[in-house]
């Protein structure tokens, strides 16, 4: 279910700063969003209303890439030092001394105290900018130590999770780098260690208030793991290199063994081919001396069983094409040739 404050909110945005250059425009009409606290007025995004209650193109910029601004579109300036740009960013103005009306977290538009070098914020938390900061609209010196009396500023943001809403409070002081102003005693108070005990960020050195009541490790800062960690995942991968080479080898040595197998049983099947057909023509040449079991094509006698060199079973009989001996004379019958001249 969407939370009913960010239907309010889209359907407010729908018609939201869409006054071009030129149109119409209120400045009653300008103000912070509620929940986010993002300026806004009737005039589209890279125009401010004017005071004749016209739109006009803006005359600075606080952000070095403002939103709004087509490619390669003129962008207008930045402020020189001393200056700063309002929220509606109509021209740059003066530095404002300490004790002036501010816009909500605009600790730039205050004047930095004369030691701004010891005092300002260098942990990037947004704690002041040059020691000075704007609290409940009021410029001020982030230079209370502990134990003074301090000035706190709650802001309650809305945040949204996944089915539902929930507040969001930011609370800043005007204390020291290193303390925090308690919202009860408006007292500084030194920040807590990691461990201690605490009720929200600011209380914190880590700015990290876990859920337990307890200040934990800074969000920002990168998780650091021990040397064996690193020693652990070298082996893995390693191992994982070597496993990969070493599987694949075996497998492919146990398939160039299946393969030579075969092509050995090949050879052998045709060397067992080629000494059958050497024997069979041995056998079957004529006058093959008197030791032969049929010494002539005229014998009369049959051939032995016995006496013939037993040939492979891969044949039962062999037909030798390269032969010069006639086929058809080893099929004539055994008898007697008739003499020439002879009935």
């Amino acid at each position: 279910m969407v939370p009913l404050t960010l239907i309010l909110i889209s359907a407010a945005l729908v018609n939201a700063g869409s006054q071009n250059k030129g149109d119409n425009c209120s400045q009653t009409d300008s103000r912070l969003q509620t929940g986010t606290f993002q300026f806004w007025s009737d005039c589209n995004s890279v125009t401010y209303c004017a005071a004749n209650n016209t739109c006009v193109l803006k005359g600075c910029r606080k952000d070095d890439f403002p939103f709004g601004y087509e490619k390669d579109s003129h962008l207008p300036d930045k402020c020189d030092v001393g200056q700063f740009c309002p929220d509606e960013a109509d021209a740059c103005q003066p530095l404002l001394a300490v004790g002036s009306a501010c816009q909500l977290n605009r600790d730039d538009e205050c004047e930095a105290p004369p030691n701004f070098k010891d005092l300002r914020d260098n942990t990037n938390r947004g704690r002041n900018f040059n020691g000075s900061v704007c609290l409940n609209n009021v410029c001020m010196w982030a230079n209370k130590t502990a134990g003074e009396t301090c000035t706190v500023e709650n802001t309650a943001y809305i945040a949204y999770g996944v089915t539902d809403e929930f507040p969001d409070i930011v609370s800043r002081g005007d204390c020291v780098v290193g303390l925090y102003c308690d919202s009860q005693s408006k007292q500084c108070i030194q920040e807590k260690a990691l461990g201690e005990a605490c009720t929200a960020d600011k209380e914190c050195g880590s700015w990290n208030c876990l859920s337990s009541g307890t200040c934990g490790v800074d969000t920002s800062l990168p998780n650091k793991v021990g040397t064996w960690v690193y020693a652990v995942v070298a082996v893995g991968i390693l191992g994982g290199i070597f496993g990969t080479l070493f599987g694949l080898f075996a497998l492919h040595r146990r398939q160039r063994d299946t393969e030579r197998e075969k092509r050995m049983q090949y050879w052998r099947e045709q060397n067992a081919f080629h000494q059958n057909l050497l024997q069979m023509r041995q056998v079957s040449i004529p006058g093959n001396g008197g030791n032969s079991a049929r010494s002539t094509m005229y014998e009369d006698a049959p051939i032995m069983q016995h006496a013939a060199t037993k040939s492979s079973g891969l044949r039962n009989y062999m037909n030798d094409d390269g032969s010069d001996y006639d086929d058809g004379m080893m099929m004539q019958p055994t008898g007697r040739r008739a003499e020439p001249g002879r009935f």
